[in-house]
């Protein structure tokens, strides 16, 4: 079944984004594919940097210019930002599909089913720039969520904890900010994407702790401890706050995890959008 992960591959690397999120969303989630994984034992590839777009420029996240969203172009700023973060995440769903081989069918049904929710988000906000006269790949952007993808991709426990449950669970707890900020300007249209990607994400947040404490069982570690060693390993000991208490708690966290992540809470360097 190696052409079935070529093709997800394949997705990953293709540089235009319309033909990026309808692939995705073309994928037929058939036997096939989704027990490919477990048929395929072939290594996967190292993906240093997935495909973007040839006019959007990259930068460090201190680069990046802040706007305010009292005027249009304000927003447009904003929901590029968001526009980026759903791409990237598109790739990132993909990636947990194509490198990690010999998992449980329904790791695979979660994850590209993910992969075409984002997808869906994405063609929501680039039609939103669309009809402000604005694209994906007008403004720079910070890769820090391909990055987390690259050092995470040695182990699939480490994925699972660091991808969903920290940077993915930050637009958890940053989303209601930005759609009462955009309340205050009146932009109903950038409010109604931004309800349906957070509600979404809630779901994929849930999916990224079911297959890590999923894996700590396998491995017989206790999920707490083992998710506050990747914290101090990969973020050194320090999660940005403050935390949505109610919707990581949908998404699969418990209380006492809480408790302890709010124990720990300093501001790393991360700009303010989602997933940041």
């Amino acid at each position: 079944m190696q052409h079935v992960n070529r093709q997800l591959l394949n997705l990953i690397l293709e540089t235009d984004p319309k033909q990026k999120s309808e692939g995705v969303l073309a994928l037929a989630l058939s036997d096939e594919m989704l027990t490919q994984g477990s048929r395929d034992d072939t290594p996967a590839r190292k993906i240093d940097q997935p495909g973007y777009p040839s006019a959007l420029q990259l930068v460090a996240p201190k680069d990046l210019k802040r706007r305010g969203i009292s005027t249009q172009q304000g927003r447009n700023i904003l929901m590029h930002s968001v526009a980026h973060i759903e791409y990237n995440a598109i790739n990132l769903a993909l990636d947990a599909a194509y490198r990690f081989r010999q998992q449980p069918r329904q790791y695979y049904i979660d994850w590209l089913r993910v992969a075409q929710d984002e997808a869906r988000h994405f063609q929501l906000i680039n039609r939103y720039l669309t009809n402000h006269d604005c694209e994906y790949g007008a403004y720079p952007a910070h890769n820090g969520l391909w990055s987390m993808t690259v050092e995470t991709d040695y182990d699939v426990l480490a994925r699972m904890a660091l991808v969903p449950r920290v940077l993915e669970a930050r637009g958890l707890d940053v989303t209601p900010g930005l759609i009462a900020r955009l309340d205050r300007v009146e932009d109903q249209e950038a409010i109604d994407i931004l309800k349906v990607i957070y509600q979404d994400e809630v779901e994929h947040v849930r999916i990224g702790s079911h297959w890590f404490k999923y894996h700590c069982g396998q491995r017989n570690l206790d999920p707490r401890t083992t998710f506050k060693a990747l914290i101090q390993q990969h973020f050194h000991g320090q999660l940005r706050g403050p935390f949505n208490i109610p919707a990581r708690l949908l998404a699969g966290f418990d209380e006492e995890e809480l408790a302890e992540l709010e124990s720990i809470n300093h501001p790393y360097h991360a700009v303010d959008s989602p997933r940041s």
